[in-house]
């Protein structure tokens, strides 16, 4: 099941340059003067969103995340979380806030990870990931899963701990497989979720549930989701997914039946797709490519052979 790449990252997983530095999130000293540090840079996250700017003195025109010095960031006395250094040393924080500050040249604006993940560097991006997350984890995860207690956030963020009964809780991460599907005529299987709009397609996904292996996980929500048996599974990459807390495993996977029995409550539609049905489908509208920035774009793209269409674009 080998398909030639398309040379072109799975978004968010690009190395991003920043050493997250964790032995120094228990060091309150060392943390206290890397924020006082006038080459530290701190940005703000709210509700899985950040700001954004597009500078008109960008020499290639990229898009920034919004950071500025310590000393000019929103002022917070427990949501700040240490990221991470780069090679020239400079610190970075994210600040938790109940909404994002405004900006007196209005040139920036909002913007969620689906959006600013396919326009910002990659060492951007990988912040923003990082905050995005944490911030997730934080907001979901306020109280002691022991014994019901508010818990107090230690570890610049990356813990949380409970002082009535000593426990200490860490960032969760949801394991979550999603496959492309092939069949012996090499045909590639595509469904559509109920709450999706009319015409988008993408492959099947699923949690990995508790004492099943990542493999197991495919073969059983394919047959769930599709009614399609599935032998060979081939483990292709992963991808950081804080929606709010899932890694994406991404796979490809041979089926070996191809008579499709959707399930009818996450799946409402699925179909196979030779190379020229899928190009046929785009070009009439029929079909409507996943989100760039996930990986399942990234998956399609590499059994189809070429990158996929993007919104707007004139096939």
């Amino acid at each position: 099941m080998k398909y030639e790449s398309t040379d072109r990252p799975i978004g968010l997983t690009a190395p991003s340059g920043i050493d997250r530095a964790a032995h120094h999130r228990l060091d309150e000293a060392w943390l206290a003067a890397a924020w006082s540090h006038p080459t530290t840079r701190v940005f703000v996250v709210s509700g899985g969103q950040v700001l954004i700017d597009e500078p008109a003195d960008s020499a290639d025109g990229r898009t920034e995340l919004v950071m500025t010095p310590a000393f000019e960031a929103p002022v917070t006395e427990t949501h700040r979380y240490f990221l991470g250094t780069d090679a020239e040393g400079v610190s970075y924080f994210a600040l938790q806030k109940d909404s994002l500050p405004g900006r007196m040249d209005q040139s920036a604006r909002a913007a969620g990870l689906r959006e600013a993940g396919l326009l910002l560097s990659p060492r951007d991006a990988g912040l923003m990931v990082h905050a995005v997350a944490l911030e997730n984890w934080q907001r979901l995860h306020r109280f002691c899963s022991r014994c019901g207690e508010r818990t107090v956030i230690a570890a610049a963020g990356h813990i949380r701990r409970c002082q009535a009964c000593g426990a200490e809780h860490y960032p969760r991460t949801d394991p979550a497989v999603i496959m492309l599907v092939t069949d012996e005529e090499d045909r590639a299987l595509l469904g559509r979720q109920v709450h999706w709009p009319e015409g988008r397609f993408s492959t099947l996904a699923g949690f990995v549930e508790p004492g099943e292996s990542i493999e197991q996980s495919v073969v059983r929500e394919v047959f769930e989701e599709a009614g399609v048996t599935v032998g060979e599974v081939e483990y292709v990459a992963s991808q950081p997914w804080p929606f709010p807390s899932s890694l994406m495993l991404g796979f490809f996977a041979r089926a070996t039946s191809s008579e499709i029995t959707v399930d009818g409550e996450e799946i409402e539609e699925a179909r196979w797709f030779s190379r020229e049905d899928l190009k046929a489908a785009f070009e009439s509208g029929e079909v409507l490519p996943p989100y760039g920035i996930s990986i399942a774009s990234r998956l399609i793209e590499l059994w189809y052979g070429k990158p996929l269409p993007k919104p707007g674009d004139v096939l």
